[in-house]
C-alpha cells in the first residue's frame, strides 16, 4: 500500500518526484496522435490552434503531466503526413506556446519522440488509415530494421544501413535538444506500438543478421543507443521516460513480457527514470484481449521485478479504479488516453470523488 493511501489521503492526488521534477498528481495524459498538422511546406509538422486547444483543455482540467503525441524526429519518421514534428526550429516556436500555457496551469509538459519506421506513410484514421504509396501525393518510402512490411497492403520498408541507424540516433538526440528549448520538462522515447524502436526489439519484425539483430542483446542495441544519445543531451535534473509494448501478443516469435523485464533493468542503467508500459502494435491482424485495466498486470510485473518506476495505461476509466492501481502498488502513476478525450476535466471529477485536490482555474472556480 502506498504511503498516501496508508495515511488516508488519495494516492492518485499525491505528488510524484523524479530527479528534481515534482509532478503535482498521478493523473497523466498518454500520448495520442491528433493527425492535425500541415503535411507540406514551411509549416509541416507545426502545432497549430487545434493542438493548443486540445492540450490546454486537459491542463485546465487538472491533469498533472501531459505527454504530447508521438512527435516525429524527422519527416520520414512520421506515421502520417499530418503528424507533429520536432526536426526544425519553426516547430519548436509553436510548441513553446503550448508548454508555456501548460506550466501556467501547474501541469508538467512532456513530449514523446518517435520514428514510425515501417509503419510510416499512412493516411489519417478518419480517411481510412490506408498506406500511402511512395511517389504518391503524400506518401514516401518507409524504413525499417528489415524488409518486412507491416501488412500485405503496406509498402515493404527499405532496410536501414548501420550508418542510417546512427543518423536516426542523432535525430533523436537533436529532437531532445529542441524539446528542451521548447520548454518540455519530460521526454519520452517511443519504443512501443510497432514504431521503429519496437520494430528493432521484436524478432517478428527484426530479421537482421548484424549487430542490430538476432540475439536479445543485439535487438535492444538500437533502443539503448537512442537512450544514451538522448540522456547525454537531456539535463540530468529532468526525467527521461521510455514507452514499451510489454508484449506483441504473439504466441511465438515476438517480443514478450520476460523481454520487457530484462529491458527495464538495462534502461535503468542507461538513465531512464520511468517505463510507460503498453502493449501490442508490432504485428498486423493480432487480436488483443481488452478489458478494464487490461495492461496493468504488465506494469505491475515490471515494477515488482525491475528497478524502474512504471506508469500503467489501458482502459483506465474510473477514479476508484485508478486509485486502486496505485494503492495496491501496481504502478507509480496512471496514464489516461481515450478517457481524457471524452472528459478533459477527468482529474477534477476524480478529485471530488476521492477527496483529492487539483488546481482549478479562477474562471471556473464558481462552478466547482
Amino acid at each position: 500500500m502506498s504511503a498516501a493511501s496508508a495515511s488516508g489521503a488519495s494516492a492518485l492526488f499525491s505528488p510524484y518526484t523524479l530527479r528534481s521534477l515534482t509532478i503535482p498528481n498521478r493523473v497523466w495524459m498518454a500520448p495520442m496522435c491528433q493527425y492535425s498538422a500541415e503535411a507540406f511546406g514551411p509549416n509541416a509538422g507545426v502545432a497549430d490552434d487545434w493542438h493548443f486547444a486540445h492540450y490546454a483543455a486537459r491542463a485546465a482540467g487538472g491533469t498533472g503531466l501531459i505527454l504530447l503525441e508521438a512527435t516525429a524526429v524527422s519527416p520520414e519518421g512520421r506515421i502520417s503526413p499530418a503528424d507533429l514534428g520536432i526536426w526544425n526550429d519553426t516547430q519548436v516556436a509553436a510548441l513553446r506556446r503550448i508548454t508555456a500555457f501548460l506550466e501556467s496551469r501547474g501541469t508538467v509538459p512532456g513530449i514523446q519522440l518517435a520514428h514510425a519506421g515501417r509503419k510510416a506513410s499512412t493516411d489519417r484514421p478518419w480517411r481510412g488509415g490506408a498506406p500511402l504509396k511512395p511517389g504518391g501525393e503524400e506518401g514516401w518510402q518507409p524504413l525499417g530494421p528489415s524488409p518486412v512490411a507491416w501488412s500485405e497492403k503496406h509498402t515493404v520498408p527499405t532496410e536501414l544501413t548501420v550508418d542510417q541507424i546512427h543518423e536516426i540516433t542523432r535525430e533523436f538526440a537533436d529532437a531532445a535538444r529542441r524539446a528542451l528549448d521548447a520548454g518540455f520538462k519530460v521526454v519520452e522515447i517511443h519504443g512501443a506500438h510497432g514504431y521503429l524502436i519496437g520494430q528493432f526489439l521484436s524478432p517478428h519484425s527484426n530479421r537482421r543478421t548484424d549487430a542490430y539483430g538476432g540475439s536479445f542483446e543485439n535487438r535492444t542495441r538500437f533502443a539503448l543507443e537512442v537512450t544514451d544519445a538522448v540522456r547525454a543531451v537531456w539535463p540530468q535534473e529532468l526525467p527521461l521516460f521510455f514507452r514499451v509494448s510489454a508484449t506483441d501478443w504473439l504466441d511465438e516469435g515476438g517480443w514478450n513480457t520476460d523481454d520487457t523485464v530484462r529491458l527495464a533493468a538495462l534502461l535503468k542503467e542507461h538513465g531512464v527514470d520511468l517505463l510507460d508500459v503498453s502493449s501490442g502494435g508490432n504485428a498486423s491482424g493480432v487480436r488483443i484481449p481488452t478489458g478494464p485495466g487490461y495492461q496493468v498486470p504488465f506494469a505491475e510485473r515490471v515494477r515488482s521485478e525491475s528497478p524502474l518506476a512504471v506508469a500503467a495505461v489501458g482502459m483506465i476509466t474510473e477514479p476508484a479504479q485508478a486509485e486502486k492501481i496505485l494503492a495496491n502498488g501496481e504502478a507509480d502513476a496512471v496514464l489516461l488516453g481515450r478517457e481524457l478525450l471524452r472528459d478533459p476535466s477527468w482529474a477534477r471529477r476524480a478529485a471530488r470523488e476521492l477527496g483529492g485536490e487539483v488546481r482549478v482555474p479562477d474562471q471556473y472556480g464558481y462552478a466547482i
